[in-house]
């Protein structure tokens, strides 16, 4: 044991340093403190009802709280039999968010460079380079933890792969089951599917390897591992995955059920949707220059700016001025929406990394460029149609995701891995003077980028403002009766000033990496210290940049990012005891409402996961004008509003609301989707149901007689995953009930026997409830999640085994054989 430990020493070491780097970034969270991105609010809002019974040691899976209710599949689920959840829940009982995130952002990425025979301190300076590329510093402050959470894991599963192909095959296999299990129950599919794209171009270069070798039945085998491995990951998370996939058919990205006048398109997102954040194809300067597009959304603050300078000149109040700089003229000047900050991995990185491509000579670097081309130009989006469509149309799932910049994750995976071979490549290639050489090349390439920027910006970028931008600024000079265009000119020199400002920052970082590289190959310094001045130089040069966007103000005590404040009219409405009631806030953006449902049902919400009938229906009946009838139906008790002139929030009560059940007079078949959007337009909900001829067929219209319409139901019990109803009557009755319909795990029950029930008015359950006195019970129940919980407990079984044998077969592989002196005592000593 204290061999083992002396020789993973170093290990330890290089841990206890990324542990401090940890407490040092990240001082705050070890406090006490919690990062408050808008995406951590608008989360709790989501989360309430679910947090509420988790308060009561009680899981539900399904929530009322938003969107009328759905499945709380992508925003909460136990998954308990999954083993990976035990490994998460450790992860984050045992260190303090986000700080577990950035270890295992740190450790899983240096286990990778360590499979790759990288001396251990040149694979931590590897692994800070990953770990601290703005993105996945931006995502943490911005509160995306699982999509951080999933690219944490890209290094260790990359780590298995390699070695099941190098013919450690049963070590590989459980590496890679492990952390792609890991991976996979992160829950942000896009993530995964972007590593696995990468991957498929690894196995298309290792497959012609192993056909030009003649290795094509050992690369099989490897294969066949890695598959099992991929297969066993799948299985740990069955529940996680098939709910998903369950789930994802019904929601914005499945198929859309209108053909006529439909604002969704037939089949996945939108593609304008899906191509919102497309990366400008300029914008990849700030892979070298983190400024060169001003950065993030946010305005200048700086007093000696030419923009408050500007203001000021023009007679603004002084205590207005920061303000007006700051939220409404945003230094980024590329054309998404906005971002919070640039993709910038590092300018030694970048030196480094051409450096790479021309001295490496492991077949990996030919997977990292074309990972690199690939994903670069599917991060364009619109900007590069070509690619991106055939992507979207044709390719499985594609179409399911948006924000596609988000794909530059695997670019700022790919660069810091050749950057670290190309330092590895020159310790052991003896050929220095051709390897200087060609550093004096990467140097000239990203050295003259970042000087030409430095010394005459406008060359390579224009710093333009867009229309949306120059209409704001023509408000703000309206306002203060001043010439909008010395706004513009002093908004465009400010963005020129900063990406100015920052190449001269890359240009001294390259220039130093240049002078310990050169160093090394001239014998002037050791391949240890050259290793620790890279590490120390690559670190200084990111950490830099991140606390621009995560530093001390960027926490806050817990209690003030875990509570919105409830306004008069919440107060007002939350002394509603009814159980089952919802609220249209028409004040808030009905599908990005992260403030309403933190105190009751909302008709809103704020997930990208909404069911497809639900957004058809806002879209045709809540969106350009709001339709009372649509109000009524879906139980809106009360409406929230604010006065056009005073901006003051008001609230009125909906007297016509339905209530949460209520028997129909009479039903009006439609032929299709189309046709039940257009009765919906116009009708009387409490009297009429609009049900899909599909269903006609389990309707019994011969005992719907004259007493259709009366008698009574109500709601007795609520839970939100178990309703119960009595009901009574003189006639058999169809009942309307204010629920979203969804039939992947609902069922209903009359006094305890299972019934049919069906969809009505688009969107809502109904049935059919015989003639007397019933109790009516809807239980969600869905297979997905329950058979789906016993597959992954079996897979966890097995992934133990696998991880467990795999220990034994390593530790039984290293131990010393005993010469044949030292088996002759042994055996003496036995008799």
């Amino acid at each position: 044991m204290n061999n083992w430990f002396k020789r993973n020493g170093i290990h330890f070491a290089i841990a206890a340093i990324f542990l401090m780097i940890c407490f040092i970034f990240l001082t705050p969270a070890f406090q006490g403190k919690t990062l408050g991105g808008n995406d951590v609010t608008r989360a709790l809002s989501t989360q309430k009802e679910i947090n509420d019974y988790k308060a009561k040691d009680t899981t539900i899976l399904w929530t009322n709280q938003i969107y009328g209710g759905m499945p709380t599949y992508q925003v909460w689920a136990p998954y308990k039999a999954n083993l990976t959840t035990w490994v998460v829940t450790a992860i984050n009982y045992t260190f303090p968010t986000p700080v577990g995130t950035v270890l295992l952002f740190l450790l899983g990425t240096y286990f990778l460079f360590i499979v790759l025979k990288v001396n251990p301190w040149l694979a931590a300076a590897g692994a800070i380079a990953f770990t601290f590329s703005s993105y996945n510093i931006i995502l943490l402050v911005a509160g995306h933890a699982n999509q951080a959470f999933a690219i944490a894991f890209f290094g260790p599963i990359l780590a298995g792969i390699i070695l099941t192909l190098r013919g450690k095959h049963l070590l590989g296999f459980a590496v890679t089951a492990l952390f792609l299990a890991l991976e996979i129950r992160a829950n942000h599919i896009q993530m995964t599917y972007y590593l696995m794209l990468a991957l498929l171009i690894m196995v298309g270069i290792e497959l012609y390897h192993a056909i030009k070798n003649k290795t094509l039945n050992s690369f099989l085998k490897s294969l066949g591992y890695i598959a099992a491995a991929t297969l066993l990951a799948v299985s740990v998370n069955a529940s996680i995955l098939w709910s998903t996939a369950d789930y994802g058919n019904e929601t914005i990205r499945g198929k859309s059920n209108l053909t006529r006048q439909a604002a969704e398109p037939n089949n996945g997102l939108a593609r304008d949707y899906a191509f919102e954040w497309s990366q400008g194809v300029g914008e990849c300067i700030t892979f070298l220059i983190p400024n060169a597009y001003g950065g993030g959304e946010q305005g200048s603050t700086d007093p000696d700016s030419h923009v408050i300078k500007a203001l000021n000149a023009s007679g603004a109040d002084p205590n207005q001025v920061t303000g007006i700089s700051a939220n409404y003229l945003p230094l980024y000047w590329g054309n998404k929406p906005f971002t919070a900050g640039p993709f910038y991995f590092g300018a030694v990185i970048c030196l480094l990394f051409v450096w790479g491509l021309m001295i490496v000579k492991n077949r990996i670097k030919w997977w990292l460029l074309g990972a690199v081309v690939l994903t670069t130009l599917l991060s364009f989006g619109r900007n590069w149609p070509f690619l991106s469509d055939l992507f979207f149309n044709y390719f499985p799932l594609y179409n399911k995701f948006r924000a596609v910049d988000s794909i530059l994750a695997i670019v700022g995976f790919c660069f810091p891995i050749l950057a670290v071979l190309a330092v590895n490549e020159a310790i052991i290639n003896e050929d220095k003077e051709s390897l200087f050489k060609k550093l004096k090349i990467a140097f000239y390439i990203t050295g003259g980028i970042v000087l030409i920027v430095a010394v005459v910006p406008s060359l390579l970028l224009s710093f333009s403002v867009s229309e949306q931008q120059a209409g704001v600024i023509a408000q703000i000079g309206q306002a203060l009766k001043t010439d909008s265009s010395a706004l513009t000119r002093a908004l465009i020199a400010d963005r020129e000033s900063i990406a100015q400002a920052d190449a001269i920052r890359s240009l001294i970082f390259i220039a130093i990496a240049f002078g310990i590289a050169w160093a090394f190959l001239k014998k002037k310094i050791n391949p240890t210290v050259a290793s620790l001045a890279f590490l120390a130089l690559i670190l200084v040069d990111l950490w830099g940049i991140d606390k621009r966007y995560l530093n001390h103000d960027s926490f806050a005590p817990k209690q003030d990012n875990e509570t919105p404040q409830p306004r008069e009219v919440d107060q007002f409405i939350m002394k509603d005891k009814d159980p089952d009631f919802r609220v249209f806030d028409a004040t808030q953006s009905i599908k990005g409402d992260g403030l309403t449902p933190f105190f009751y049902k909302s008709l809103g919400g704020y997930s990208a996961a909404r069911l497809k009938r639900w957004e058809e229906l806002v879209d045709n009946q809540l969106s350009k004008s709001i339709n009372q009838d649509v109000l009524d139906m879906m139980n809106v008790k009360y409406i929230i509003n604010s006065d056009p002139k005073t901006q003051n929030v008001g609230m009125q009560v909906n007297q016509t609301a339905c209530g949460h059940a209520w028997f129909v007079k009479s039903i009006k078949y439609a032929d299709n989707a189309d046709q039940e959007m257009v009765a919906i337009s116009s009708f009387t909900p409490k009297d009429e149901a609009i049900v899909d001829k599909q269903y006609k067929s389990i309707i019994d219209e011969k005992t719907l007689g004259a007493g259709a319409g009366e008698g009574k139901i109500e709601l007795t019990s609520y839970s939100p995953d178990h309703m119960v109803y009595t009901s009574g009557s003189t006639a058999s009755q169809i009942a309307v009930f204010s629920e979203v319909y969804y039939n992947k795990g609902w069922k209903m029950y009359i006094d305890g026997v299972e019934k049919p029930y069906f969809r009505a008015d688009y969107l809502l359950r109904a049935a059919q409830i015989p003639i007397g006195n019933h109790k009516i019970e809807f239980i969600f129940h869905p297979a997905s999640y329950y058979i789906g919980e016993n597959i992954s407990l079996a897979g966890s079984i097995l992934l133990v085994l696998a991880l467990g044998g795999a220990a034994y077969t390593e530790n039984k592989k290293k131990a010393p054989a005993l010469k044949p002196a030292d088996k002759k005592k042994l055996n003496q000593s036995l008799h």
